[in-house]
């Protein structure tokens, strides 16, 4: 799934496209606007599911609809933290190659 960043270790066994309900998924914030249209996509085919009587499917996509409001969630919470940050004062590259450096003539030194 190209909305991911998946956190497995290369060659361990996966269920392709459950990525949604991965707890190993780390979500893009680029691909929000397509995980938010899976989301929606869920709510939908939940409801469709109710009105058919098909209770076997709705258990699975409501676990699915967890998952992605999670995920949902985890972009939020990390963008909710780098709009948080402390900034620490440290000059950048440009201050320090501006930067000169005068000696004084100290009468005491030798």
């Amino acid at each position: 799934m190209s909305i991911v960043t998946c956190a497995r270790a290369f060659g361990s066994p996966c269920i392709q496209h459950a990525c949604v309900r991965c707890s190993l998924l780390r979500p893009d914030p680029a691909q929000r606007p397509r995980l938010t249209g899976i989301r929606d996509n869920l709510i939908t085919r939940i409801a469709e599911a109710e009105r058919e009587g098909w209770l076997g499917e709705v258990e699975g996509l409501q676990v699915s609809l967890a998952s992605a409001q999670d995920k949902l969630d985890q972009l939020d919470a990390e963008a909710a933290r780098r709009c948080s940050a402390v900034d620490l004062g440290m000059p950048a590259f440009a201050d320090i190659a501006n930067r000169t450096t005068t000696t004084s003539t100290d009468q005491h030194c030798p």
